[in-house]
């Protein structure tokens, strides 16, 4: 009865023994991944080629990705100066209250992000204390580049903070020991040790924010419309002229963000081996 009942539960796909909950999970997977692949291939396989070269050859849209790009690249680095540490912080020590901390860093992904630019345009606007101290040195986030950057910093750290903290906790504390033992300062076990070992994960949160930054709408949009941002300059063209002047510029931005997302994937995948 026992071998019938194992006969019974496995199904033989292209020379792979399935048992039938598995096959299960994979149609039920396939869903998924359908759900994602089919609308942005229907997309860009529906883009007349002629549209889409005179969409690369407007420099409104050229400059609104580029836009994109490096202010997002701005917020990754000040997201890897700062968030870094704090991940190391979080993988290495217990204190009180680590928890909250925990939770709170992943605050930005549950709060509406169109809630929280106003909240940040409580903070950095003209007429409040952050706003007016920069405005001291001439630096200006309602409408500005600055505002963009901050903008996608504050959704999209967490997603830094979260992966370069699993790094760091995938790391022997007992090496870090052995080089202190040896001599080495805190600062140079941390270079030497901690960050080659953890770099893999904090290279993944790195294009996770850095890609996350560049989809980012409704912070920057309530923060800093202008100049700009690619997914501003697709919501502007829908709702002034309607969908097939903005679909050509959704596609441009989402081939640059593959490209660069599969180049970054490459080479974590590369240091791997």
């Amino acid at each position: 009865m026992g071998s019938s009942y194992l006969r019974e539960a496995h199904i033989t796909v292209k020379g792979f023994s399935l048992n039938k909950l598995t096959f299960t999970f994979v149609l039920l997977g396939l869903v998924i991944l359908l759900f994602i692949f089919v609308p942005l291939f229907k997309m860009i396989v529906s883009s007349d080629a002629s549209i889409l070269w005179e969409t690369i050859l407007d420099e409104e849209v050229r400059d609104a990705i580029w836009l994109s790009i490096y202010s997002s690249l701005i917020a990754t680095t000040a997201g890897l100066a700062f968030g870094v540490p704090l991940a190391y912080i979080l993988a290495r020590f217990d204190f009180p209250g680590k928890k909250i901390v925990e939770g709170f860093i992943d605050v930005p992904i549950v709060v509406p992000h169109t809630a929280a630019g106003i909240a940040l345009l409580f903070v950095f606007g003209k007429q409040f204390f952050l706003g007016k101290a920069f405005g001291v040195f001439g630096i200006e986030f309602v409408g500005a580049v600055p505002g963009i950057v901050i903008a996608m910093l504050f959704v999209s750290v967490p997603f830094l903070v979260d992966s370069a903290k699993d790094g760091f906790k995938g790391v022997d504390p007992r090496l870090e020991k052995v080089a202190r033992t040896l001599g080495a300062s805190p600062v140079k076990t941390f270079i030497s040790i901690s960050l080659p070992l953890a770099w893999r994960s904090i290279l993944s949160g790195s294009t996770l924010m850095w890609a996350r930054g560049i989809s980012e709408f409704g912070a920057v949009m309530i923060l800093a419309y202008h100049p700009m941002i690619a997914p501003v300059l697709v919501w502007e063209r829908f709702e002034s002229y309607g969908l097939d002047y903005s679909r050509p510029v959704a596609v441009l931005l989402i081939l640059v963000s593959l490209f660069i997302f599969i180049v970054s994937r490459a080479i974590a995948h590369r240091g791997k081996s």
